[in-house]
């Protein structure tokens, strides 16, 4: 219910259900991570998770289709998405804080520098680089190389950076009415998300199999995998999205002045553009 000025949430069974997919999704992972096994306690929590989101967005599409929010629950849901991806933008502020710390602070005092210099007593053959190739202690080993930023790559930031062109103008489309230019140009956002997707698994496959860049290749390949895997985890969510706004868009779910969906999956995707610039920026290039 809303009554303008507040808004108290109807009576819904996907919180609590979404609370234990989570829950078994979780229990599995620690088992896997912990013990090796408990692969089909985490497959049926990860099922059970999108199973409760698909159906969950299916009754928000349904209410919205109905006419049952106003611009209460209108503002209710951008907050919430802005808030999402102030999330998100913590969550990668973390990953890039740990580059930031090894590079900044770790590699200098490891090899003698300041007053953690004492480090040095015990790798004083070490000096330090970035990318790591060759970690101070000879029990971990480092990559062979590293990939060029020039090539796959720079191949995934035009991808991007045009995806973020194209969805901007199917948005731009939607909001003047042309129906058939928002599809065609959100078409092309997702085929060149999808693109970049399979562009990231092919440098993958490069990295472990000509490069020796592996997630055990010393803090280097730790990071390089924890970075890009997460933001093509979020691609992949994001083309997901998108996806499902072409759908929304064949069904006229949308008008020029009522479409936050759209919207909000614009916001999520132009968020991971800016993400992986400074990706490309700070783990290829520099």
């Amino acid at each position: 219910m809303s009554g303008g000025s507040y808004y108290v949430p109807a009576t819904s069974k996907w919180p609590i259900l979404g609370s234990l997919a989570l829950g078994v999704m979780m229990i599995g992972a620690g088992l896997v991570m912990v013990h090796g096994r408990g692969g089909p306690v985490l497959a049926l929590g990860i099922l059970a998770v999108i199973a409760v989101m698909a159906l969950w967005f299916r009754d928000v599409v349904r209410e919205s289709r109905q006419g049952l929010y106003d611009e209460q629950m209108d503002r209710s849901f951008r907050w919430g998405m802005g808030w999402f991806i102030f999330s998100e933008v913590m969550f990668f502020a973390a990953f890039f804080g740990a580059l930031f710390y090894v590079r900044t602070f770790a590699l200098p005092w490891l090899d003698g520098e300041g007053a953690k210099g004492v480090a040095a007593l015990l790798w004083p053959d070490f000096s330090a680089q970035w990318p790591l190739l060759n970690p101070p202690d000879a029990s971990v080993s480092g990559p062979d190389a590293v990939l060029s930023p020039w090539q796959l790559p720079l191949v995934n930031t035009l991808f991007l950076v045009t995806s973020s062109i194209t969805l901007t103008v199917a948005h731009e489309a939607l909001k003047e009415g042309y129906r058939r230019t928002c599809r065609n140009w959100l078409a092309g956002t997702v085929f060149l998300g999808v693109c970049f997707i399979l562009v990231q698994g092919f440098e993958y496959y490069e990295a472990y199999a000509h490069y020796g860049l592996t997630l055990d290749a010393g803090i280097y390949g730790g990071l390089f995998f924890l970075l890009t895997g997460f933001h093509g985890m979020h691609v992949t969510v994001g083309a997901i999205i998108l996806s499902v706004m072409l759908v929304r868009i064949q069904r006229d779910h949308f008008s020029g002045d009522d479409h936050f969906g759209f919207e909000a999956a614009a916001w999520y995707w132009h968020f991971v553009d800016v993400v992986w610039v400074g990706l490309f920026l700070f783990v290829y290039v520099f």
